[in-house]
Formats: structure tokens, sequence, C-alpha cells
């Protein structure tokens, strides 16, 4: 394994869970009611905002998650992809659930709970869209935050960071395909124009501009580039809340008037989450593969890119889309959801091990 791999790994191995990680769901939260009140009392400069578009991608939130996205990407490091091979078998889980089960899971669940279980509870004219932020948020799988789920079971940072580089290479040209692909079968028109641009824009463009950006940092020594992306952290969490912020006052009234509109959003998700990483964990022990690499391999193929689900949603539907409102709601739930996933598979460690 090459210095910078190692480097790379140990990193995310021994990086603590920030203030903002830990607290993410609190943090939400208080921008669902700071976005609510503000676009309720000040409606006009949210819809001027709004209206700040270039070729349907809107400006200020363009910016927004590329300052969100781009420190996520500079933490991969795709010089790790030869360590598929040490692994192969758990990368091969993780690539099954991820892109083979996942996404089409979701579909399911978006179809039976938000089209026929909730759809009197839902306003009818949003449930379309409300489907296709489900298969967006699915269709993204996780990439820095996996990082600390690993960390916190003892996941192998080598596997963890070899998974996560060859994620993110698949999404750049398989993203677009499976949520097309998922959109029309759930008979959703696909823009497939604002798609590609969306792809162009948060996918290929970002990932390129992270990796010249961490090559170039560490070509003169690790510790700037540790301070470079600390600092770009603080940064990213500063953006991530004012799109949560901007996205909630435009959602206001319709939140306001379905109050339970985010827990009916919640439900398709949990059970998708749960479902995906039981399935990765168990196929894991099946093929004879470690707990320290069954652990991460269950943790990628639960959570998710969401950073990136929020900005496609919001390009392909706008801010006013039961889409965007959907994608955010994974962002709600995305810590103690996958806290008790961790705990789950931390606590089954004996039985994992025991008579494979």
């Amino acid at each position: 394994m090459s210095t910078q791999c190692e480097t790379t790994a140990k990193r995310a191995a021994g990086a603590p869970m920030n203030l903002f990680e830990r607290w993410l769901t609190l943090w939400v939260a208080l921008c669902i009611i700071a976005g609510i009140g503000l676009g309720q009392i000040f409606p006009a400069p949210f819809q001027w905002l709004g209206q700040l578009e270039i070729a349907q991608v809107n400006l200020p939130v363009g910016v927004l998650i590329w300052v969100m996205i781009i420190p996520m990407l500079m933490k991969i490091d795709f010089g790790a992809l030869h360590q598929v091979r040490s692994h192969w078998k758990g990368i091969g889980v993780t690539l099954f659930v991820n892109w083979a089960v996942k996404p089409f899971s979701m579909a399911l669940l978006a179809w039976l709970f938000i089209r026929v279980l909730f759809a009197d509870w839902l306003p009818a004219e949003q449930i379309d869209s409300y489907i296709a932020g489900l298969i967006l948020l699915a269709a993204a799988p996780c990439t820095a935050m996996v990082f600390v789920w690993s960390r916190l079971t003892g996941g192998d940072p080598y596997f963890t960071l070899s998974q996560v580089a060859l994620n993110d290479a698949i999404m750049i040209v398989a993203f677009a395909p499976i949520v097309g692909l998922l959109l029309g079968l759930s008979s959703i028109i696909v823009p497939w124009n604002t798609l590609l641009i969306s792809v162009l824009l948060y996918i290929i463009i970002p990932v390129i501009i992270a990796q010249l950006w961490r090559r170039y940092l560490l070509t003169d020594e690790q510790a700037r580039f540790d301070a470079t992306l600390d600092l770009l952290g603080h940064a990213s969490m500063i953006a991530l809340l004012m799109t949560l912020v901007l996205l909630f006052a435009f959602q206001g009234a319709v939140i306001l008037k379905h109050p339970l509109i985010i827990l009916l959003l919640a439900v398709p998700i949990l059970i998708q989450v749960f479902f995906n990483s039981a399935l990765a964990y168990w196929l894991n022990r099946q093929i004879g593969e470690k707990h320290s690499i069954a652990c991460p391999s269950a943790l990628i193929g639960a959570s998710n890119f969401f950073e990136l689900a929020v900005a496609a949603a919001i390009s392909l539907f706008g801010f006013e889309s039961g889409a965007a409102l959907a994608t955010v709601v994974g962002v709600l739930i995305e810590v103690p959801v996958m806290l008790l996933v961790v705990r789950v598979v931390n606590r089954t460690k004996n039985w994992y091990e025991i008579e494979r």
C-alpha cells in the first residue's frame, strides 16, 4: 500500500466524530424551525433567491452544494482502489447491496408507503416528487461519514477506504442511469438534460476539483492537508445548514398544513436502512468475511451521500418540491439511525464470529 493510502486510512480510522456530526439531527431540526419561520415572515427574499437560476441550476444552491461536497470528496483516496482485491468478497457484498438492492428496494418501499399506504395523509400533487426524492437518496451511497461509522465499530480502515473509493468511482457512471430507470419505472417524467447536468455539476466536476486539490496539498506535507481539510469541514457544515434553511423556507407552508409529513417520509427510509444493513451484515457472515469487514460493508449500505441527493433533488424538481423535502428527511435521521446500526453490529459480534 502506498504511503498516501496508509496515511489516509489511519487518519480515517482515528478521526473522532466532531460536534456537527454528533448533533447533526439537532442542527437539522433547528434549521427546520428557522427555515419555516423565516420563510413565513420574509417570503420575498427567499422567492428572489429561488429565482436565481441558469439552465435550471439555482446559483446560490450550486455554490453551497460545492462547498458541502468538495471537502467530502477530498477525503477519498482513489489510490486505494488496488486494495479491492484484498477483500474482494466483502467488496462484492458492498457493491451488490449498494447498486443492485438498495435503490430498487427503496423504489419499492416508496411506492408501497407513499403512493399506497400514506397517500391520504400527503398532498396528492407531491406524491410523485416524494418518491423521486427517496430514489435519489438511495442511489447515492455514503462517502465521508462512513469513515466515522466504521471507526465506531472497529472496522478495517483499509477496506473502508477502498470500498468508498470504488463506490464513488461507480457513482460517476451509475447514478444517472439508475435514477433515470427507477423514475421511469415509477411513471415519473425524467428531465434527462437536468439530470445529466446535475451529475456533471455535483459529481464529475467536484470529484476532479477535489482530487486535484488533494494531490496539490499532499505534495507539500500531510499537516497542511489535514489543516485545510479541517477548515473546509467547518465551511461544509455552514453550507449544509444554510441550504437546509433555504429549503425549509420554501417548504414551510406544506409542512404546516401537513405536520406529519416528515414522520411519514421517514418510515420507508428507516425500513430501507435496517433492511440493507442487515442484508450486507448477514451476507458477509455467510461468505466468511471478518467482523471488521462486515461492519463497514453493512454501514455503507445503510447510509447515504445526502449532500448529493439534496443537490440533485433541488436541481431536478426545485426548492418547493417534495423530492427536496424527502432527501432532507434522510439528513434528519442519519445520525441517530446509524448510531443504532453501529450499536447492533457491535453487540452482535459474538454471534457473528461463532461457528462460522
